[in-house]
């Protein structure tokens, strides 16, 4: 990857700017702010504020940033996780020096105008709603709950429906105006124009928005390992199979050295079909109906997942199982074959996802954002070739204790 320009406006704002031949421009804003800075009593703020950012400005009627993008064929859109949130866009690069304006005035400037809060709040509700009859994020919840009892990151993303039904208008404009920060906002545009017609519009929008005196960023302590097996079990009417999960606590993104090799143990125990998880426990033994394997960064916490569809009555065998198998990890090296194809594969998923300028803007956007530095991102391909067998067995022995970690089992309600 080339390396691309990095400017740090006097207010702190960070710009990172790409000049690639391709035919669109694509410019995504990050912050830092998601429901991890979220108290309880105003829990989903940071998503409901995503949507109310495109509700219009002082100059800016509701709607009509999204019309003037759709006039030209550009796109739009946003996402809130636990740790930031993000706005983008990718547009025609005749067409970037009047849209990239208008995105920033609505980050800057949003007005959260009392009609349009209250009516989005009936969105947000039911999109609430909705997310309660999906199988995925229920399991989610399941799991931050054991594993995150002590972190705002249990806190659902989308806030609960009683805390969303009260919130109003002006707490999220003290929101707004104590988070959204050009000291706090990293913005990078990728596309075919030349570096300063990228950064031009950016600095000619925000060069005189000032700072606000916004809180300090939390530095979270992570959880402390589970001190045995820590079982929690769900019933739920709406499961057609019964749900196994396994869980250890393991280094977030704070400590991001420690979670390359969980990732290539992720991608050998259980990403693929080739994985020996898949391999022995679906493959050959015909145990479970599907098995992945997920090592999850947050900022200040990591969890390492296995997840599985099995029969109630084998879930003892499966964990013996899945045991033996980390046992293995902690006790032989992984083979110079399997190192091989996983850095192979770890590497090509990261090659084929920069090829866009939306990929690559997101890539620098997300890395500036929480690391302060492009450097995790350009180097990651050495950083992967780098390792060898002996830290992965390192790692395992580290954070993937055979007895400490949590189990949770959701099984269908009895009729």
């Amino acid at each position: 990857m080339n390396k691309p320009t990095t400017l740090r406006l006097s207010n702190g704002l960070t710009i990172v700017a790409e000049s690639v031949p391709s035919t669109a421009v694509s410019c995504h804003v990050v912050l830092p702010i998601g429901s991890a800075i979220e108290t309880d009593a105003i829990n989903g703020m940071a998503h409901f504020l995503e949507h109310m950012i495109f509700k219009g400005t002082p100059s800016l009627a509701v709607g009509e940033f999204e019309q003037r993008l759709e006039s030209v064929g550009a796109i739009a859109n946003a996402a809130t996780s636990q740790d930031y949130t993000q706005y983008y866009f990718t547009c025609a690069p005749q067409d970037f020096a009047q849209l990239a304006p208008l995105q920033l005035e609505i980050l800057s400037q949003a007005a959260i105008p009392e009609e349009a809060f209250e009516l989005e709040k009936l969105v947000i509700l039911e999109e609430i709603r909705r997310s309660e009859d999906n199988l995925q994020r229920r399991a989610y919840q399941w799991m931050v709950d054991l594993a995150c009892a002590h972190q705002p990151y249990r806190r659902p993303i989308l806030g609960p429906e009683s805390v969303i039904a009260n919130l109003q208008a002006q707490q999220m404009r003290d929101f707004h105006g104590n988070w959204y920060s050009p000291d706090l906002m990293t913005i990078a545009v990728v596309g075919n124009l030349p570096i300063d017609q990228l950064i031009e519009p950016v600095i000619k929008t925000l060069d005189g928005f000032s700072p606000s005196n916004h809180p300090r960023l939390p530095t979270l302590q992570p959880e402390p390992p589970f001190p045995g097996i820590t079982q929690h079990e769900h019933r739920d009417p709406r499961l057609q199979q019964t749900r196994l999960m396994l869980v250890w606590r393991v280094p977030g993104l704070n400590q991001l050295e420690q979670t390359y090799a969980l990732d290539m143990l992720a991608v050998i125990l259980g990403q693929g079909k080739t994985s020996r998880l898949w391999q022995d426990l679906r493959e050959k033994r015909r145990l479970v109906q599907y098995i992945s394997v997920s090592n999850i960064t947050y900022l200040w916490q990591g969890l390492f997942l296995i997840g599985m569809y099995v029969e109630a009555a084998q879930i003892s065998q499966v964990v013996e199982i899945i045991q033996q198998h980390i046992a293995d990890l902690h006790n032989q090296p992984v083979t110079a074959l399997e190192m091989e194809r996983v850095k192979r594969l770890a590497i090509n998923r990261f090659i084929f996802g920069g090829e866009k300028p939306s990929d690559r803007a997101s890539l620098y956007s997300y890395h500036q954002s929480l690391f302060g530095s492009l450097t995790p991102a350009l180097e990651y391909p050495q950083t992967i070739q780098k390792l060898h067998s002996l830290d992965l067995q390192l790692a395992a022995r580290q954070y993937l204790a055979i007895n400490r970690h949590g189990i949770i089992t959701a099984q269908p309600a009895a009729t």
